[in-house]
């Protein structure tokens, strides 16, 4: 299975967050699996990657030319795909993905969640958004997805949407079922 990772890549982040990396890296390898994710350094990005590599998983970048020139092209890679922007590597990475999971981020994460749940509820895929909402990191989100369901901006028969778990226990369960749906 390929698991595509979205995630922070900021070092400054505190500890705890930076640990889920390790923990959702060394379970992908673990099971066997098949990291995507964008090919940069830094934060959860590398501590997932790095973990994941030490595992045994195969992990597979894809990674824009800007992100190159900023000297944050990841060493660790197994494939590294370039990519002309980072609107391609969003489209590279859910289609070369069968799940998608994010972890705490910011605009980028925030971007690759919202254009994987925007292409799910348009039928260009139906592959599971798992969304690690960890201390609540993701509760003002899921309180404003309640908000325009409320408002019927989401409209009650749509049933694509990001799956919000707790725990990285959770996530690995959710993820765990998907792949026996699948045998």
């Amino acid at each position: 299975m390929k698991i595509a990772v979205y995630c922070s890549a900021k070092d400054s982040i505190p500890e705890e967050y930076l640990v889920l990396g390790d923990q959702l890296g060394r379970w992908i390898g673990e099971q066997g699996y098949t990291l995507v994710y964008g090919g940069a350094t830094g934060g959860l990005m590398s501590r997932t990657s790095n973990a994941a590599k030490a595992s045994g998983a195969t992990v597979v970048g894809v990674i824009p030319p800007r992100i190159i020139a900023a000297g944050r092209k990841a060493t660790n890679c197994d494939d590294l795909y370039l990519v002309p922007n980072m609107s391609a590597r969003k489209q590279m990475m859910r289609e070369m993905a069968d799940v998608i999971v994010c972890l705490p981020g910011s605009y980028g994460t925030l971007d690759e969640m919202m254009d994987a749940t925007a292409s799910g509820t348009v039928g260009e895929h139906r592959k599971p958004v798992f969304v690690l909402n960890y201390n609540g990191f993701y509760q003002a989100l899921i309180d404003q997805i309640q908000h325009m369901r409320a408002l019927r901006f989401i409209p009650e028969q749509e049933h694509y949407s990001p799956v919000f778990v707790d725990s990285m226990d959770s996530l690995k369960d959710a993820i765990l079922n998907i792949e026996q749906k699948k045998e």
